[in-house]
């Protein structure tokens, strides 16, 4: 039976009370309950004099002066539809069997292959730390409407429970963890990723901006439009491709899956931050610079364009650093469609027609070779999200 004052079962002297209770004591404290005035009901649900109901009208994504503490009536239902749905998608990186990726990894990879294998891990590791803490430290905060603030959460699980499945590959494969986790710090192509991401978050983790000034608010749109349409939305999404590559020809299978897992958890993660954006746009009458805009989607393609040139500097089987980018400017421009916003990168073509569906966990799969709990989670997606 779970112990809720020692849950993990490291008291291991306990101590207990035998002393019996005084009779005295127990008859005069009866006798004082036996004289007390009974509660009124109607006195006690009464609402404090003068404060009125949460009404949703009265409800905002930032700057909201309602309730934050009280969920309904809900303003925002997709949202709480969001938390709904993330928690269909529910597995630990213990339910998926690495064994073949560890016979894969020491004796099919190719050189080339285990450098991609490695530096998809390295540059992974850091960005979902990065990702946890800039919305449970920052952007949740922030957020004045109870339902946007469960979903995010739940966010902050998953990017933990991300960081834990590298965490597990790395280790299953049985890689060098400081030198693996180390690489974004001496690799500049992996190291400039994050310092973009670094510099363009830092606007949502100041502790002094006020969202009721408008450039302030205009700036924390820009930066949560970046984490939401950039980061989450480009970078990760295209980030898993080179494994779904060796996936497509039955190479580091468990690894895939474990990124289709998180795949889905993505597709939420972007789908929720571009929806979020558009709500405070609306809400507020922001007017983005496009020129701030086009200087974000310009520097976040030189940095993906030096990544790839470091991660495919020399191609693997069906795929190149070329497919990459393309994939990359395709998927940038959906992102500004959802956004309500111009292309980035008109003429954009999709390079890797697979994609989609070789990211997707397909339901047929036998139910020998996948986790029981796989038919216990929620439907397919909606890739063109």
């Amino acid at each position: 039976m779970l112990d809720w004052d020692d849950p993990l079962g490291q008291n291991t002297q306990t101590t207990t009370n035998t002393t019996p209770p005084n009779p005295a004591v127990v008859e005069q404290a009866l006798a004082t309950f036996a004289k007390e005035e009974p509660v009124q009901t109607e006195v006690a649900h009464a609402p404090p004099s003068g404060v009125a109901p949460v009404r949703a009208d009265d409800k905002r994504v930032v700057n909201g002066l309602t309730d934050i503490n009280q969920l309904a009536p809900f303003k925002y239902p997709w949202a709480w539809n969001y938390f709904l749905n993330a928690n269909k998608n529910h597995w630990t990186p213990l339910d998926i069997n690495m064994s073949q990726d560890i016979h894969d990894y020491h004796h099919k990879l190719s050189d080339t292959e285990r450098h991609v294998y490695e530096n998809v891990l390295s540059y992974l590791t850091t960005s979902d730390i990065l990702a946890m803490r800039n919305i449970g430290l920052a952007v949740m905060e922030k957020m004045s409407a109870p339902e946007l603030q469960i979903y995010q959460a739940r966010q902050v699980y998953e990017e933990a429970l991300h960081t834990w499945t590298y965490q597990h590959c790395i280790e299953s494969i049985g890689l060098d963890q400081g030198e693996i986790y180390n690489r974004y710090r001496v690799v500049p192509e992996i190291n400039q990723k994050i310092q973009m991401a670094n510099r363009r978050l830092d606007a949502v983790l100041r502790a002094d901006i006020d969202l009721t000034q408008k450039d302030d608010l205009e700036t924390f749109v820009l930066s949560y439009l970046f984490f939401g349409a950039v980061f989450e939305g480009c970078w990760f999404y295209n980030g898993f491709s080179p494994i779904f590559a060796l996936q497509r020809r039955g190479l580091m299978k468990g690894t895939a899956e474990q990124l289709q897992y998180i795949m889905r958890d993505e597709v939420l993660h972007c789908g929720f931050g571009i929806r979020v954006v558009k709500q405070i746009i609306a809400e507020n009458d922001v007017q983005l610079d496009p020129a701030a805009l086009r200087e974000m989607w310009d520097e976040a393609e030189a940095c993906e364009a030096a990544y790839s040139g470091y991660l495919l500097r020399d191609p693997i089987l069906g795929y190149s650093a070329d497919e990459h980018m393309e994939q990359f400017r395709y998927i940038a421009n959906r992102r500004a469609r959802q956004l309500n916003m111009e292309e980035p990168f008109p003429g954009a073509q999709c390079a890797l027609p697979w994609l989609d569906e070789q990211s997707n966990i397909r339901k047929e799969k036998n139910f020998f070779e996948t986790r029981v709990t796989e038919y216990q989670t929620g439907g397919a997606l909606n890739w063109g999200a």
